[in-house]
């Protein structure tokens, strides 16, 4: 069974933002693009930079170090959307005001 942690709340997240957030031993970025919560791992693959901490922009998050651009939904590289580099995904749900994402299924317990 899914075991979802919570995160942040309602209102943590501004739109057009994200926010880092310690995930079961993984650090995971967590956006909210016009009005939906969306998570993926924060590390960009080239270099290890924050996505979190990165420009949004039309359903992208430009790495902060070399501007990479990577989708907050699907996790696609998006310069280079035939190639398989992607950033892993997290489902996200919202219950009352908390924000949770799924824990990855090896670190659920």
């Amino acid at each position: 069974m899914a075991e979802f942690q919570t995160v942040a709340r309602v209102g943590d997240i501004p739109e057009g933002e994200g926010r880092a957030y310690e995930l079961g031993g993984r650090m995971v970025a967590v956006f909210l693009v016009k009005g939906a919560y969306s998570a993926i791992l924060d590390a960009c693959p080239h270099m290890g930079a924050s996505l979190a901490s990165g420009f949004v922009e039309d359903g992208g998050v430009y790495c902060p170090w070399h501007a990479w651009r990577f989708c907050v939904h699907s996790g696609t590289w998006l310069d280079n959307p035939k190639s398989s580099l992607r950033q892993p995904t997290y489902n996200v749900r919202v219950v009352d005001d908390q924000i949770q994402v799924e824990l990855p299924a090896e670190t659920a317990v």
